[in-house]
């Protein structure tokens, strides 16, 4: 029986690897999964949060219309071919008594004795004048000895009132409960692969306790019955750590919010828990798979420079740019989710060396598909990506959608049925524009005449000065070069760049000319494998026939 593939995405850091993982599954590198998705964070407004939330709901828009099954069905060889499932859950600080742990914490209904004790305890471990009194609500910074008690007693918390019902249960803590229960339906047979930072605070504090606070949680809602046996369920984790800075917060600051994590401390923050996870009982016999991914610290980018004023905490201005290490971490995922035997009894650690070139050896980074998935896998990496990179490039750059005001797949849609392709003239407008806007988020677009960087830009931007699969053409930050890309020509190796066919033009029309008749033959084939609806087998076939261009038809599976 073939596993049941689960994500848990844990902080703002988590997110963002959520984030590349999404864009994975885009590109067509889960064929046939369906894999249900945890978002799980203290800060309900968290910039980085939403940003992955709406992303989600983007793709299953994109991926198919049927309003009576969200995200349709699993596919194969096509973009957004896996199905994918959110929900959403966070640890609730908003009210006034809930607001710091000392408020959490406080017990009125106890003798003034007992009141005492519970005060002295709390003092002998979190420090009375700082730890107890910052807002929770943008998370644990860094102060994990709180941030593991929190996270594990929010999701018992969650749980008791699930299990209880009423009027009182609040939406997501619904989702948090139909997220356990799937997963305690599939227990026999689930990989659960976790995505968080060990060097912050919601991440670094919920690694450790997730599998305990799931099982326990479920004990709760299942009164008992519950099947999640820890040593059944497979875990796998990012163990991610510093890769970005920012700016000292100021004394203004620190005395306004408490807490602030200090950036000068993330190297040892590692470090820390790094020791600890080795040491720690429950994560070596709860988790299979630990992959430990950094950054070197000569190229880390300082994140202070997006904003000015107070360094950003949280809520919705934390939206850090997307990094490569997230894609790591994403790629992590994928070969934690395709990794055939996965018996071992205690976690094994993995690692993956990247190649260096340019000056020195030290500072220029050359990626491959292999850097990611290793060599095996390494083609069909830099195909799907690549393919649906071209994809954005034909409708942003060569149909103008990354302009304002314009759609590109309506403009490409138009151009074919001129070519005598029509099938598809009837998908409706506001589909084309759902592709539309899900590529911007991929590439590119142009807001008022000035480039915003998608994520994979912003991937490549994370590597400085290093090569990337793609041509630099392909992923400029200049407006007028991104105009002129060739969707046919954005590979560095030539190989994978489409042919041009004969007849007059440019040697990027005489490219587009080959691949319409690439697409016009493929038209005749049978695509019910890509989907029922038009717009699915409209994807279908874009991607076969830009699989065909690139000559990498025999790397899909």
């Amino acid at each position: 029986m073939e596993d049941k593939l689960f994500i848990i995405a844990i902080g703002g850091t988590g997110m963002r690897c959520l984030e590349s993982f999404v864009h994975l599954c885009a590109a067509g590198m889960f064929d046939n999964k369906t894999i249900d998705i945890l978002t799980l964070d203290t800060d309900q407004a968290n910039g980085n949060k939403g940003r992955v939330e709406s992303l989600i709901n983007l793709y299953n828009k994109v991926k198919t219309n049927d309003s009576q099954n969200i995200g349709g069905m699993p596919r194969s060889d096509t973009f957004f071919s896996a199905k994918l499932n959110l929900y959403k859950f966070f640890t609730d600080y908003s009210t006034p008594s809930r607001r710091t742990y000392a408020q959490l914490s406080d017990t009125n209904s106890l003798s003034q004795e007992k009141r005492d004790d519970n005060r002295d305890l709390s003092d002998l471990f979190f420090d009375h004048d700082s730890v107890q009194q910052f807002p929770l609500d943008h998370g644990y910074r860094a102060q994990t000895h709180l941030g593991s008690l929190l996270m594990y007693h929010g999701i018992m918390e969650a749980a008791i009132k699930a299990k209880r019902g009423g009027d009182d249960v609040k939406p997501h803590e619904k989702e948090l409960q139909e997220f356990l229960q799937l997963l305690n339906q599939n227990a026999s047979n689930s990989r659960v692969f976790v995505f968080g930072s060990v060097f912050g605070g919601t991440g670094a504090s919920s690694i450790p306790v997730i599998p305990i606070a799931l099982r326990d949680a479920l004990k709760v809602i299942t009164a008992g019955n519950n099947e999640l046996n820890l040593n059944n369920v497979k875990f796998g984790s990012t163990l991610l750590t510093d890769y970005f800075t920012f700016d000292m917060p100021d004394d203004k600051q620190i005395s306004k919010d408490k807490v602030v994590a200090d950036a000068t401390n993330f190297a040892l923050n590692s470090q820390a828990a790094m020791t600890f996870y080795d040491d720690d009982l429950t994560v070596r016999n709860s988790y299979k798979m630990l992959y430990h991914i950094g950054w070197p610290s000569s190229m880390k980018i300082n994140y202070s420079q997006d904003h000015s004023g107070d360094v950003i905490t949280g809520g919705q201005d934390q939206k850090n740019s997307c990094h490569f290490v997230e894609l790591m971490s994403a790629s992590a995922a994928y070969d934690f989710f395709t990794r055939e035997d996965l018996s071992q009894a205690k976690a094994e650690y993995m690692f993956r060396s990247v190649e260096l070139a340019g000056a020195n050896n030290r500072e220029a980074l050359r990626l491959t598909g292999a850097s990611f998935v290793g060599d095996k896998e390494g083609p069909l990496f830099e195909q799907k990506l690549g393919s649906l990179l071209s994809l954005s490039h034909l409708i942003l750059s060569r149909y103008k959608g990354g302009q304002d005001g314009v759609c590109g797949t309506i403009e490409f849609l138009k151009d074919l049925k001129a070519r005598n392709v029509d099938a598809y003239k009837d998908i409706p407008d506001e589909q084309a524009r759902d592709l539309d806007a899900y590529l911007k988020e991929y590439a590119y677009q142009f807001v008022n005449g000035n480039l915003a960087p998608g994520w994979l830009h912003q991937v490549n931007q994370s590597i400085g000065q290093g090569s990337f699969i793609f041509d630099p053409d392909a992923l400029s930050t200049k407006p007028d070069t991104l105009r002129k890309v060739d969707p046919g020509a954005i590979y560095s190796d030539d190989k994978y760049n489409w042919e041009a066919g004969f007849g007059l033009g440019s040697k990027a029309d005489k490219r587009l000319s080959k691949f319409i008749d690439i697409l016009k033959s493929n038209d005749s084939a049978s695509t019910e494998q890509q989907g029922n609806t038009l717009k699915e087998r409209f994807l279908g076939l874009l991607y076969k026939s830009i699989a065909k261009a690139q000559k990498t038809s025999h790397l899909n599976r």
